[in-house]
């Protein structure tokens, strides 16, 4: 007689290990994970606690050194995501997996395309059934779009897509959030109820514990590798799960002991005007001071993007089409990124795979990449020109080590085979270490665990303390609520608000950012 197991899924003794001899790290150390059918579970952990390696075993990316993957009751050993797939298992992964030339409808039906007679591809079907899930799950995207022109909060909802097209039944989120809006954040955690009515197990991979205790029903927290244990969603708490995480109590709300204190413009940029290629800037006036947070809030692909390329790059046509950008008490309107790199400007780009690191260099050359002629990393050698000091990088390695709690502490390996959060926190590290007078923190704490975001917000009011101004571009409103002495809003290009520190809600922020609010508070 079969029995119908209760278990979608289960994870038993689950280990892994990368590298041999000394070099060898271990990601999974007898991880055990139960998720029931038709429900939502949460797996939550600190960077480099091994959740992101033990979802790529249980979706056929990686194979486990031992233990057993068992699916809907069965023992499965996949050889790739192909087999994992056509079981019903599918991954929305923290770094997309889409083919930026290629259209939206492309994308949706690489690998499952239901072709016609004399095998051509049945656009139109698929065109058709495309619309019908955007217009049920509430989720519009232009299916004609190349995902390349298409901001990341958009990318996100085609990979969300990729799965409700193929049917699956499990489905895999990887910080699935990052780049909704409050409103945004709701609808999605309504389809994913729906979802889990339906009968479909969702789980999802968050750093986010309000959104944990707000969405799942049970919650499995992994720390330094291993399983530290499970509880139902109704029976934890922020703290406890935090606790578990890191393995000490944390502070969840960092607050500054110090008002700001704004003194000289550090930044200043008046009247930009971009419109190419679908970008577009309308007349972006705005400042940022010493010793001031100013927060850029606004749905991904109003603006935003386009603002931080006419900041860094504005030499660039392609960045701005008029307009005037000062930095640090110069005119940089017609200065290339590498001569603004010269002033004392830190940068932590919005896609740190693209703009913020080299992932098959090593990580000492990822903590100079942006700072090959600052004087901290290189001397300058008569007759021969500059030389990089290999002892510098060495030591700014081991400073972030410590002070950001880095991992693995291994000096040599690439940049790809950190943790997407340990990325983050090597990027942070790398702009801090020049200590900036201007300094854009673009969604500094994404992908990163709780105790690191007590680490960067507590760095960021310290650098503001200290006269550095910051402009914080991040999607997470609580960050900009709590961070920021400023908050503006950008709507299609334009700053259609601005709201001083306290006169502002997140509600009130989430109708701005979707232009149903204009004005604010001065």
């Amino acid at each position: 007689m079969n029995v119908v197991s209760s278990l979608a899924i289960e994870l038993r003794n689950i280990s892994k290990s990368f590298g041999s001899g000394e070099s060898r790290v271990f990601a999974n150390t007898d991880v055990n994970l139960s998720v029931r059918r038709g429900s939502i579970h949460a797996i939550v952990g600190e960077n480099g606690a091994g959740k992101s390696t033990a979802m790529k075993i249980l979706f056929g990316m990686q194979s486990a050194d031992s233990g057993e993957v068992h699916v809907f009751g069965k023992s499965v050993r996949w050889r790739n995501p192909t087999e994992a797939m056509a079981s019903g298992i599918g991954m929305v992964h923290q770094h997309f997996m889409l083919a930026g030339p290629h259209t939206v409808l492309e994308n949706i039906v690489l690998g499952c395309e239901n072709s016609s007679a004399f095998g051509i591809l049945d656009t139109k079907k698929a065109a058709s059934r495309l619309r019908e899930l955007c217009e049920r799950y509430s989720m519009p995207v232009d299916p004609d779009r190349a995902i390349e022109d298409l901001p990341v909060g958009v990318q996100q909802r085609v990979e969300i897509l990729k799965l409700l097209y193929r049917d699956s039944q499990v489905f895999i989120l990887d910080e699935p959030t990052a780049v909704l809006t409050p409103q945004e954040i709701e609808a999605l955690f309504s389809n994913l109820r729906r979802l889990r009515d339906e009968g479909r197990t969702i789980l999802i991979i968050t750093h986010k514990l309000k959104e944990v205790l707000a969405l799942s029903d049970e919650v499995t927290v992994l720390r330094q590798g291993k399983t530290v244990g499970s509880i139902q969603t109704k029976q934890a708490s922020a703290e406890l799960l935090a606790e578990w995480m890191v393995g000490r109590k944390v502070i969840l709300d960092v607050k500054s002991e110090a008002e700001s204190n704004p003194g000289v413009v550090r930044m200043k940029v008046t009247d930009l005007v971009l419109d190419s290629n679908h970008a577009m800037l309308k007349n972006v006036s705005l400042e940022v001071r010493a010793g001031e947070i100013v927060g850029v809030a606004g749905v991904e692909g109003n603006g935003q993007s386009e603002l931080l390329r006419a900041l860094l790059d504005p030499k660039n046509p392609l960045s701005l089409n008029s307009g005037k950008v000062e930095l640090l008490g110069h005119d940089v309107s017609s200065w290339s990124s590498s001569q603004i790199r010269r002033l004392q400007v830190g940068f932590m780009p919005e896609d740190r795979h693209r703009d913020g690191m080299l992932l098959d260099e090593s990580v000492e050359l990822n903590i100079l990449l942006g700072l090959q002629n600052h004087p901290a990393f290189v001397s300058e050698i008569p007759g021969v020109g500059g030389v990089i000091r290999k002892s510098a990088l060495k030591q700014a390695l081991e400073r972030a080590w410590v002070d950001y709690d880095l991992r693995p502490r291994q000096s040599g390996i690439p940049g790809r085979s950190l943790s997407g959060g340990n990325q983050q926190k090597l990027v942070i590290a790398r702009e801090f270490e020049h200590h900036p007078e201007f300094l854009v923190a673009t969604h500094p704490t994404r992908g990163v665990d709780v105790g690191a975001i007590e680490w960067i917000h507590r760095k960021l009011f310290k650098a503001r303390d200290q006269g550095t101004g910051i402009l914080l571009v991040s999607s997470e409103l609580d960050e900009i609520l709590s961070l920021s002495d400023r908050i503006i809003v950008m709507f299609q290009g334009a700053v259609v608000a601005e709201f001083s520190r306290g006169n502002v809600s997140a509600q009130q922020l989430g109708l701005a950012m979707s232009g149903g609010l204009k004005g604010g508070h001065a």
